[in-house]
């Protein structure tokens, strides 16, 4: 600030004078001089006072700026305070509670149609609507079952037999043995490396 570095000058130089004033004592004093050398230290009082003024006159001109920064920012953040309340007023004007009920009314009552209408289209017609679940059931299990013989029917490992549990009432039957590929073979003899 302009104010500023011209009062930081004045006072420089009144420093300068009142110096200069002082040396001048010595010297008035070296020679004997009181009279002289006592107006010489009035003058340095004279200089060290108007420094004082100075130096309150800058510090006034500081709390002014600060006042004014702080003023400055207080003025921003409420405009944009207002922007903000007038833009939210806006949105709210456009967008109203019943509306946002009607909304959502609408998408309940469509996502409860969507479901009726996959429901719809769940429903087995023709002939899978004729299947019996036990029978189904009951052709798993026999599935299942087969696939737990052939489990047991294959070529022991090194690695100890998981204990398998068969359906009540099934015993398992063996078919013939298979004679073993050459890729069964090196997978066998890849197992019983590894479990060394």
């Amino acid at each position: 600030m302009k104010t500023l570095e011209m009062l930081e000058k004045k006072e420089g130089v009144l420093q300068k004078k009142a110096s200069a004033e002082v040396e001048k004592a010595k010297e008035y004093t070296k020679a004997k001089n009181k009279r002289a050398a006592i107006q010489c230290l009035k003058r340095k009082r004279l200089y060290e006072e108007q420094i004082g003024q100075l130096a309150n006159f800058q510090l006034r001109i500081h709390d002014q700026v600060i006042m004014l920064e702080g003023a400055k920012a207080t003025t921003e953040t409420v405009d944009a305070l207002r922007s903000g309340a007038a833009a939210m007023k806006a949105m709210q004007k456009v967008t109203n509670i019943d509306d946002v009920d009607k909304t959502m009314d609408e998408i309940n009552e469509q996502t409860e149609n969507m479901k009726q209408i996959q429901e719809a289209l769940a429903t087995p017609i023709g002939a899978a609507a004729d299947f019996d679940e036990d029978e189904l059931e009951a052709e798993l299990e026999e599935l299942e079952g087969a696939e737990l013989e052939e489990q047991l029917l294959q070529p022991a490992t090194t690695a100890p037999a998981a204990s398998v549990q068969v359906p009540s009432g099934r015993v398992p039957t063996r078919p013939a043995p298979q004679k073993r590929t050459q890729e069964e073979d090196e997978l066998a003899a890849l197992q019983a490396e590894m479990a060394l």
